[in-house]
């Protein structure tokens, strides 16, 4: 809107005369406005017109303001008198107005405005005019589309929602992504995300890091995480997998793009993995079997076969193995047969020069555990010296002990052995160490039969 129509300036302003009047704060404002704004006098002769409604019309501030209505140049003659009924209507009504008008454009076209009109009022409370802000319809539109998103993303989503600031604090979450990291909507709001998350932070952060300096990546990323349990006062953890998406959220207020933050949107697939994983691992797994059966197979020492099923079990499965048999008549006494190097990782080799003498395992050993139980007996580490005392290498963390069973007797104890780097045996695996074991325990008890004969 041109700066005279609503207060005449003469000259600049020198250097001892006052700054800026309200007349020219007043023109800064209606220009500065992100929406089309146009005013009516008490008669419908229009007074003001500012420069949104000239980018939406095409019509200058100096062509609309003066003129009476609407009628010949922004709405046809067959609209203008409802048009301007409804616009002016507003002047004797209380509160706002809202409507759609279809007006026309300089260049002819016509677009479909939403307005809010609302009354004037001079000194003396009597009503003076009518101003009226209005947008293109198409616009509006998008706008509560884009709140309506929001709204839903906040509250409905299935996928977890959470903003952080350019300091990698969260600053909004939604309900679902609440429930997921286990705390209330506001508990983690300004918090460091490490406060909730033990393992993955770093690559979560990361990706967030990366995302301000480069913007959104092109594909969604999974990420493994470990999170502490709140409700269980911080004791315990639970792993989880998070397909993430990333975006950069700049503001649309800024000349430049300014960063606000990230906008991280993430679901739980944990399950799903689980099951991929799962299901690798037993295909894997079936493979070395069927490897090991073939390799066996070529074997003309029993013993030998035996252990090459044990070099075929031990790839990603364990880091050592150990085979104790029993001795004579005393089931509970373990001669030391086979075992890998205690260093650096190798072949299952039998041992020598033992001369028979039993393994000074302590009572209680899990070894000995199998043998009473004639199953699988699993154990993790405790004390440094845990590994030593039970006669196994010294960076062990874990162990699996099987018992090693062929025509209804019991031959002696398979041990499985993983060291720091590995997660604890579980009951899969313990599974698949009874299917190794039974291969084992055939081809040593064929091994003994022709040794006997």
């Amino acid at each position: 809107m041109s700066a005279s129509r609503i207060g005449e300036t003469t000259d600049a302003y020198g250097p001892d005369e006052p700054g800026p009047g309200s007349d020219d704060l007043l023109a800064a404002l209606l220009d500065g406005m992100d929406a089309a704004l146009c005013a009516f006098d008490a008669d419908g002769v229009i007074t003001h017109w500012n420069r949104e409604a000239e980018r939406i019309l095409g019509w200058t501030a100096d062509e609309a303001v003066g003129r009476a209505g609407l009628a010949g140049w922004a709405a046809r003659a067959a609209d203008a008198d409802e048009v301007q009924g409804r616009l002016m209507s507003a002047m004797h009504a209380p509160g706002r107005q809202v409507h759609e008008f279809a007006l026309l454009r300089k260049d002819g076209g016509r677009v479909l405005v939403r307005t809010q009109s609302a009354g004037v009022r001079g000194a003396e409370g009597k009503p003076a005019g009518v101003y009226c802000a209005f947008s293109e319809v198409h616009a509006q539109i998008d706008l509560e589309r884009a709140i309506a998103l929001s709204e839903a993303l906040f509250d409905d989503a299935s996928w977890g929602v959470v903003l952080v600031d350019v300091d990698l604090r969260p600053t909004v979450v939604n309900v679902h992504a609440a429930r997921a990291l286990g705390v209330g909507r506001t508990a983690l709001l300004g918090r460091p995300l490490g406060e909730l998350i033990v393992q993955g932070v770093e690559e979560l952060e990361g990706a967030l890091q990366h995302v301000l300096a480069e913007g959104a990546p092109p594909a969604p990323a999974e990420l493994w995480v470990t999170l502490r349990r709140v409700e269980a006062g911080g004791k315990g953890e639970r792993r989880r997998c998070w397909r993430s998406g990333f975006l950069r959220l700049a503001s649309p207020l800024a000349e430049e793009p300014v960063p606000l933050g990230v906008g991280w949107l993430f679901q739980d697939i944990t399950e799903a993995k689980t099951a991929e994983q799962e299901a690798s691992q037993l295909r894997f797994r079936g493979n070395q079997l069927h490897r090991a059966g073939r390799a066996a197979a070529e074997c003309e020492d029993p013993m030998e076969a035996a252990l090459s099923y044990l070099d075929f079990a031990l790839a990603g499965f364990a880091d050592h193995a150990l085979v104790d048999l029993t001795a004579g008549d005393h089931p509970a006494r373990l001669v030391r047969a086979a075992a890998t190097p205690s260093g650096a990782p190798g072949p299952c080799l039998p041992v020598t020069g033992g001369a028979g003498i039993p393994v000074p395992y302590p009572p209680g050993h899990p070894a000995l555990q199998s043998l009473d139980r004639l199953g699988s007996v699993r154990a993790s580490g405790g004390p440094q010296d845990w590994a030593e005392r039970r006669q196994w290498p010294k960076d062990t963390v874990h162990a699996l002990c099987t018992v090693l069973r062929s025509r209804g007797r019991t031959l002696g104890v398979a041990t499985f052995l993983r060291g720091p780097s590995r997660s604890a045996f579980e009951r899969p695996d313990a599974t698949y160490a009874e299917n190794i074991a039974v291969r084992v325990a055939a081809a040593i008890d064929l091994a003994q039969v022709l040794r006997a004969t």
